[in-house]
């Protein structure tokens, strides 16, 4: 029997929430995120905001959080913040997420949320923080040294989960530290004081990262993506300049063509079709042929996508008023919490 933090079991358990989401939705609320570093782009949508959509419309109770204090994790600035934040939201809306059933908020504007980390950081151990592999991976990444911010990252993100009382959170098997983390703390919490804080739970993402134009992870550092806010021609050019290889017939390699894999990997994921039959149709016609047949396969898999968004990003004010909006309910549900928090520690005055 495998024990809870293996992922054999965080699979299983993902398993059975998922078979329990189609019939019990209410039972459930989602936090999910991201940090407004760039642009979201395909990979995001495929392996996350799609789900998040998904969850949003069956009922769920869903929270997407705009980390927009974590930027400055691994980064010197905040130059682009706001125009950042602002193409996040108008992301949000075009994939699909519905401001009226969803709340979409940031992190620096819930002060009761942030406030939470220090009980938290009281239920971790230094070395519980220094052994996060997420947050080795972030620091040799960025090559900064090991802030207090990037060190107590998990910590923030556990705040982040349990202000909403959430008890599932959509991640990939790399994140599973993250979320064993916030079960302790949420049990910790309860055992010291009083019960509070729900079980977590990590809903495991089923579906492969997307690589890259280049053959690595699509990722908005590597420059490699092929972003939401793109045009049809901003896509075709970007494809066009795809990394491939010199060899004429179009095979399915991950290891010796990761370029050419990439492409393939690409348009069966926005076609539903295999890898393989894509690259036995192609032939021998070449990486010329396969760019076509993957840009016209992401224009039309994008455009519905792309429509809304054109709608959406010219009217600012709406924009606005859906981040404020966000940011009011989320506030609401910190304060109770926090509340519920002192008042557990015995801090209410």
């Amino acid at each position: 029997m495998p024990n809870e933090r293996s992922y054999e079991a965080s699979l299983r358990r993902s398993e059975e929430i998922e078979a329990d989401l189609a019939v019990h939705p209410r039972r459930y609320t989602m936090l999910t995120g991201d940090r407004p570093t760039g642009r979201l782009h395909l990979g995001h949508y495929l392996g996350s905001l799609k789900l998040r959509v998904e969850l949003q419309d069956m009922g769920v109770r869903t929270s997407v959080l705009i980390a927009d204090y974590q930027v400055i994790t691994d980064r010197d600035t905040t130059e682009h913040i706001q125009d950042n934040v602002r193409n996040m939201v108008i992301d949000y809306l075009a994939c699909g997420i519905d401001p009226a059933k969803t709340m979409i908020y940031t992190h620096s504007a819930v002060p009761a949320a942030n406030q939470l980390i220090l009980p938290f950081l009281s239920l971790v151990s230094e070395a519980e923080l220094l052994r996060n592999p997420t947050v080795k991976a972030e620091m040799a990444a960025s090559g900064h040294e090991l802030t207090g911010l990037l060190l107590t990252y998990p910590v923030h993100q556990s705040c982040d989960i349990l202000f909403c009382k959430g008890n599932i959170v959509p991640v990939g098997r790399d994140q599973l530290p993250h979320i064993e983390l916030t079960r302790s703390i949420a049990r910790r919490f309860n055992k010291r004081y009083r019960k509070i804080f729900p079980e977590v739970d990590a809903l495991l993402s089923s579906v492969p990262v997307l690589p890259g134009l280049d053959g690595r992870k699509m990722s908005k550092s590597y420059g490699n993506a092929i972003a939401l806010s793109m045009d049809a021609d901003e896509t075709a050019r970007a494809i066009r300049r795809a990394t491939t290889d010199s060899e004429r017939e179009i095979t399915f390699d991950p290891e010796r063509r990761p370029g050419v894999s990439a492409l393939l990997t690409t348009a069966a994921a926005v076609t539903g079709r295999d890898e393989c039959d894509i690259a036995a149709e192609i032939g021998r016609a070449g990486s010329g042929a396969l760019k076509a047949l993957t840009t016209e396969a992401v224009n039309s898999y994008l455009a519905p996508i792309r429509e809304r968004r054109h709608s959406i990003e010219g009217d600012l004010g709406y924009i606005r008023d859906v981040i404020a909006e966000g940011n009011r309910r989320a506030n609401v549900i910190a304060q109770d919490t926090l509340e519920e928090v002192r008042d557990a520690m015995g801090m209410l005055y």
